[in-house]
């Protein structure tokens, strides 16, 4: 289990460097009303990540409870592919972000490799939830969640009210 919450970990650290640098810092996504569909969309997928850190770093969900993990893990699936589908409707990607969101795609992949056995040894369980605690990691990934519980707010504010207000122009 340690080596899949080291590698959610890396994602979550890659996923807050792609929101920090590009969707802020780079390309204002929050301001743009272009850019609300998607904004939900990354809400959307904060708010699936915020539940899969804070369970992942202090519970174990056993036996049928182990099918909400896979519902969260297929719903942000789910969210990534229509993300991909609307940026590439509404945006052209910077190259750095297109390569970041492939980086991510991989890690993705390698933790849901990583999880699947001990997913499948809860799922085997009696229906229970126990505690659990992996030392450091359930402290990073209880910063993760509540950053990408944040962030998936202001993502959820700003579809709400993107280009809302539009600076104006002129003198005077």
């Amino acid at each position: 289990m340690t080596a899949a919450l080291v590698t959610l970990t890396a994602l979550g650290v890659l996923g807050a460097f792609d929101t920090i640098v590009y969707h802020e810092a780079v390309l204002h996504l929050p301001s743009k009303a272009s850019a609300r569909g998607e904004l939900r969309l990354h809400a959307a997928r904060d708010f699936v990540y915020a539940l899969l850190f804070a369970s992942l770093a202090w519970i174990r969900l056993e036996g049928v409870f182990s099918i909400a993990i896979a519902v969260l893990l297929a719903t942000e699936i789910a969210i990534t592919l229509a993300d991909f589908i609307t940026e590439d409707r509404t945006r052209k990607l910077p190259a750095g972000e297109r390569s970041t969101h492939a980086v991510m795609g991989i890690v993705y992949g390698v933790f849901l490799t990583l999880l699947a056995p001990t997913l499948y040894a809860w799922s085997r369980l009696p229906a229970r939830i126990e505690p659990a605690s992996y030392g450091w990691l359930s402290i990073a990934m209880t910063v993760l969640a509540a950053g990408v519980l944040l962030s998936g707010l202001r993502d959820l504010f700003a579809s709400t009210f993107a280009g809302a207000r539009q600076p104006t122009s002129g003198s005077g």
